[in-house]
């Protein structure tokens, strides 16, 4: 996820806990310990929780208090899973740069005419 947003230009959302693991098509795969997840996750603050589809019948075992102050997210694909997890892209105020600071003089780079 964060290649995604380094390379999306998309902040990961702070409200927002993922788990899980992805197959090399891109399917998202089940986990276990779905109950002291998303209790460790209300512990932390998140306010969503972000858990592979396959994993819904593991939401009966999560205490219905708990359930009630989760938002969750049910994934399939990873697709979904950067979809959920990035805010949308910022847009740039004009001649405002993204780049890094110049570096000092004795770091700079000579560079050819």
């Amino acid at each position: 996820m964060a290649l995604t947003s380094l390379l999306t230009a998309r902040t990961i959302r702070s409200d927002t806990a993922m788990t899980g693991e992805i197959s090399l098509r891109g399917l998202v795969l089940p986990i276990g310990g779905v109950k002291d997840k998303v209790l460790a996750a209300i512990q932390a603050g998140i306010t969503t929780v972000m858990l592979p589809g396959r994993n819904r019948k593991d939401l009966e075992d999560v205490p219905e208090k708990a359930r009630n102050r989760i938002r969750f997210v049910w994934l399939e694909r990873v697709d979904d899973a950067i979809d959920a997890a990035l805010n949308p892209p910022q847009t740039r105020e004009p001649g405002v740069s993204r780049t890094s600071p110049t570096a000092p003089p004795d770091r700079q780079v000579a560079r050819s005419r």
